[in-house]
C-alpha cells in the first residue's frame, strides 16, 4: 500500500509489525491508531517475549535459581542498553514503567514529595488516571 504524502519507508516499517499485514473487511489494510491503549509490537519484540516466556520466565531480582538469574541479567542488560542509548549518566537513572500514565504519575508524585515547586504540565484529557496523583499535585506539582 502506497499513500501519497506519507513516509517512503512506511512499508518497510509496516513489515516489522506482523499484525499490520492483516486485511480488514473489504480488504482494507489495518491501520492501528489506538497506541495510547495498546501498542502493537514488531516481530523482534514478539520473538524476545516468546524466548523469555519459553526459556527464562521468572521474577527478576527475587528468584534464587538459574531462571531468576537469567531473567535478572536480561533485565539489567536492557537497562544498560537503554542508559547508553539515551546518554544517561548512570544506569540507575533508567526506570521502567508499564505505561506513560504510570511514568507521569511517578514523576509528579516524586516532585510533590520532594516539595520541589516544579510543575508537570498536563491536561485533563491527557490521562484518565491523572486523578491517581495527590490532590496537591493535580495540574501542577
Amino acid at each position: 500500500m502506497t499513500l501519497p504524502g506519507l513516509l517512503p519507508e512506511l512499508e518497510v516499517v509496516r513489515k516489522d509489525f506482523p499484525i499490520l499485514e492483516r486485511l480488514l473487511a473489504g480488504d482494507v489494510p489495518l491501520v492501528y491508531l489506538d497506541s495510547a491503549n495498546t501498542s502493537q509490537k514488531p516481530q523482534v519484540v514478539i520473538d524476545a517475549m516468546v524466548d523469555h516466556l519459553e526459556r527464562h520466565n521468572a521474577n527478576i531480582a527475587r528468584a534464587m535459581h538459574q531462571l531468576g538469574a537469567e531473567s535478572t541479567e536480561a533485565f539489567e542488560g536492557a537497562r544498560d542498553k537503554v542508559a547508553t542509548f539515551i546518554g544517561a549518566p548512570e544506569r540507575d537513572e533508567v526506570i521502567f514503567t508499564k505505561n506513560a500514565s504510570e511514568a507521569l504519575n511517578l514523576v509528579a508524585n516524586t516532585l510533590a514529595w520532594q516539595g520541589s515547586g516544579r510543575s508537570v504540565p498536563a491536561t485533563r484529557s491527557s490521562s484518565p488516571r491523572w486523578s491517581t496523583t495527590p490532590t496537591s499535585c493535580r495540574g501542577s506539582c
